[in-house]
């Protein structure tokens, strides 16, 4: 109950048909709308959502043979396996994920108290527009409502800059939206108030992590540090060596 899709990666990408997601009706509907009108923005809040996919369907009820359709990469290609695909668009931040065409607020389970959970889906329910779910990650806990708006709002825009680079797009498969390099992402997940420095070896990662440490942390930029050495970045900090110990026979440790 699945389908190949044609994203211009060298193999051809995997869609499972529980993957199309339970709003992939009212995602198709508004990407054709979008395509109709390319001059206005429409926002979904205004939208009216369609019955939910049912999990017992069949792929071939929803999709044709040379049909475009919008999809997000989740997991990368693997040996001779290609990408596996998903319709069920999202756009992560540092404390939330944000999810079109879903109206859920959902809070991690990480997140042990009671009354912070209950303060964190009040504050997203209040905030967020509608027929817009929002994944609220454990690193949001304690934080303000100032916080999570200013970054709901980074979310809404890309959002809304992925629709308008599709109403620009002619010809298909093309990229629409892409995160943050990797490097980004880990520290977007990873960043807390325990890391003293972080050093990179590469001019254009070095700015990229600045630039994002300058955006979630601005009073903390000092220990993004660009490393300029002679020796290679493993060997100077004794990386090289545990790995190659964690390898081997034998355990080296002080005295």
């Amino acid at each position: 109950n699945a389908c190949f899709v044609d994203i211009g990666s060298e193999k051809e990408a995997f869609l499972h048909y529980l993957d199309l997601g339970p709003q992939f009706n009212s995602l198709e509907k508004y990407i054709k709308q979008t395509l109709s009108d390319r001059k206005k923005l429409n926002p979904i809040s205004k939208a009216t959502l369609l019955p939910e996919l049912e999990k017992s369907g069949n792929i071939t009820d929803n999709l044709k043979v040379g049909q475009e359709i919008a999809v997000q990469v989740i997991k990368e290609p693997i040996s001779t396996k290609g990408p596996r695909l998903s319709s069920e668009l999202s756009f992560a931040g540092r404390y939330l994920v944000l999810m079109p065409f879903s109206d859920k607020v959902s809070v991690s389970q990480k997140i042990k108290s009671a009354e912070e959970r209950i303060r964190l889906k009040q504050l997203l329910q209040s905030i967020k527009p509608k027929n817009f779910g929002v994944i609220v990650r454990t690193v949001a806990e304690g934080r303000r409502v100032a916080e999570l708006d200013s970054e709901l709002k980074v979310l809404l825009k890309q959002w809304d800059d992925s629709i308008v680079k599709i109403q620009k797009n002619i010809k298909y498969p093309s990229l629409i939206y892409e995160e943050t390099s990797r490097a980004v992402s880990l520290l977007r997940d990873l960043f807390n108030p325990s890391f003293e420095n972080i050093h990179v070896n590469d001019e254009a990662v070095y700015d990229e992590i600045r630039n994002y440490v300058t955006f979630i942390a601005p009073d903390r930029v000092k220990i993004v540090k660009h490393y300029k050495g002679q020796l290679p970045i493993y060997d100077y900090f004794g990386i090289t060596k545990q790995i190659k110990s964690s390898f081997g026979k034998t355990i080296s440790y002080k005295s």
